[in-house]
């Protein structure tokens, strides 16, 4: 196991686990959706999204910052599983996405452009975020505490 403060980003653990998670929230908005129709809501702006809509799955949290954050504690699996944490991964409009691009989202909210460019429900999307910090620390919390 290799605890290094200056490895380099590295995300091959992250996007393989990723894709199982992306493949389990697609089976659970099926469910919600039925008739083969799968169905989100966006995690910054509260619409309803269908299958077929121009949707991207959203780590609220960069899969890079979390890497940088950790690197030094914890293995790229253990990573893998703090970056890909339930409350992490969201979906949200294309467009949305590309635009936030690895900004911090509270940064890329500082625009107001943003916010009406893409009708961004501030109060909703603050909300992901603590969400999304409070799920990345429990699970962190969890690793550490497997190991003692």
């Amino acid at each position: 196991m290799e605890y290094s403060p200056t490895r380099p980003y590295h995300r091959t653990e992250i996007d393989l686990l990723f894709t199982k998670v992306k493949s389990q929230m697609h089976q659970e908005a099926l469910a919600r959706g039925g008739n083969g129709i799968a169905l989100y809501t966006d995690c910054y702006t509260g619409e309803i999204l269908r299958g077929g809509d121009r949707y991207d799955y959203e780590h609220i949290r960069s899969a890079e910052a979390i890497f940088m954050t950790y690197r030094d504690r914890l293995t790229n699996h253990e990573i893998a599983e703090v970056v890909n944490c339930p409350e992490n991964v969201s979906v949200t409009l294309r467009t949305i996405n590309q635009s936030k691009g690895k900004m911090k989202l509270e940064d890329w909210l500082l625009n107001t452009n943003n916010i009406t460019n893409h009708g961004i429900n501030v109060a909703l999307a603050r909300k992901t975020l603590i969400n999304a910090d409070v799920g990345i620390q429990k699970k962190v919390n969890e690793i550490l505490a497997r190991r003692a």
